[in-house]
């Protein structure tokens, strides 16, 4: 068992953006994934197995280091939901393109997980992420502690909250915002991903009328019972080769545009859980305002003492807030942007690649004529 976790200022050891997530395994319903990280001595790797309760073991720690100075106004990286094998279709759709393509988009976004933690300035530091990536054995089944989130959670229920007008300007357009880019991103990943199932289903039809058309073929020496069977090969080969454009189609587009718009969906969800953090410690900094200002004599200085941190936590959220909302945005126009550009440049390779087959069979079929 892991050793128990002390938060710190510990460096990482290995080189946060060549973590990868290799390989998944199956055993019954549990699903384990090894993850290699390149050590920074350049003397080898790290090789860990984890799976999915050992992910979230890493969040867990990770949500719980109060201490850090604006951990309220951090950005997490999101973790994708938990995969299930055979998993019931409301659970794959849950899980969307990260539910296509045996596990591999799963990988690659546990892999994305695991190098923007790597990544970021505060969240590096936690000695979890270090014994995560780099020891032998298995995270320790620990208790999770009372966190952040466990107060999200509570404060959920207080609905008044969510709509809360915000004191800053610059937060209540970043709310309003991402409301509305949420719903959109939402949307166009759940639309993109209609469009990547019915690829699916047109190669699945595709590959039975191929073989179908073999079910044409007839023996026999009859000159025209000759020519038909052979045009039924031609065209089952046709058929065959639009089988594996389009399963190549849909495969490029779940790996660029589709696990594009999955990451930024669920990071806009990320955003809008560290806003409503930010409105829940505003509400608690109006509150001790309000209690200072009736405070009677006795207790006017320690309601005052009590106001006057509450001031400096949430100066601080505010602060560690906007610089990751800065990064956040810079981040999100990049990765949309390679995202296209990959799924561009795999749609022209690929509608290359389909025209020359189909040439190729055209000129067969003429030579048949």
């Amino acid at each position: 068992m892991m050793e128990e976790v002390k938060e710190g200022t510990s460096i990482l050891s290995v080189h946060g953006h060549n973590i990868k997530v290799t390989e998944v395994l199956a055993d019954g319903d549990t699903l384990t994934f090894l993850i290699v990280s390149q050590k920074l001595s350049g003397t080898g790797e790290y090789h860990v197995d984890r799976t999915y309760d050992d992910f979230e073991w890493l969040q867990q720690h990770l949500f719980s280091q109060e201490d850090v100075p604006g951990i309220q106004g951090v950005i997490f990286p999101p973790l994708p939901a938990k995969p299930q094998v055979n998993a019931s279709a409301k659970v794959m759709k849950q899980l969307g393109f990260l539910g296509l393509g045996e596990w591999r988009p799963y990988c690659k976004a546990l892999e994305t997980f695991l190098r923007q933690i790597a990544a970021h300035i505060i969240l590096s530091k936690s000695k979890a992420v270090e014994i995560f990536l780099t020891s032998p054995d298995p995270p320790g089944r620990q208790r999770v502690r009372k966190n952040i989130f466990n107060r999200l959670s509570q404060a959920v229920e207080e609905m008044r909250k969510e709509g809360h007008k915000d004191v800053d300007e610059f937060f209540q357009n970043e709310r309003d915002h991402n409301l509305v880019l949420t719903g959109c991103t939402k949307s166009a990943a759940e639309r993109f991903l209609d469009v990547v199932l019915t690829e699916q289903k047109i190669a699945v039809a595709c590959g039975h009328f191929s073989a179908a058309l073999h079910l044409c073929v007839e023996p026999g020496e009859d000159p025209s019972k000759q020519a038909f069977s052979k045009a039924c090969v031609k065209l089952s080969e046709v058929f065959d080769s639009m089988k594996k454009n389009m399963a190549s189609v849909a495969e490029n587009n779940m790996n660029t545009l589709g696990l594009g718009l999955d990451l930024d969906t669920r990071y806009q969800e990320a955003e809008k859980e560290m806003l409503f953090r930010r409105i829940c410690k505003l509400v608690e900094l109006e509150s001790a305002r309000r209690s200072a200002e009736r405070a009677k004599p006795v207790k006017k200085a320690a309601m005052e003492e009590v106001k006057r941190a509450a001031e400096m936590e949430f100066d601080h959220i505010c602060g560690v807030a906007k610089q990751e909302i800065a990064q956040f945005q810079g981040a999100r126009v990049e990765m949309l942007q390679q995202a296209l550009v990959q799924w561009c440049e795999k749609q022209l390779l690929t509608a290359k690649e389909n025209a020359d087959q189909l040439n190729q069979h055209l000129q067969a079929f003429r030579g048949m004529a």
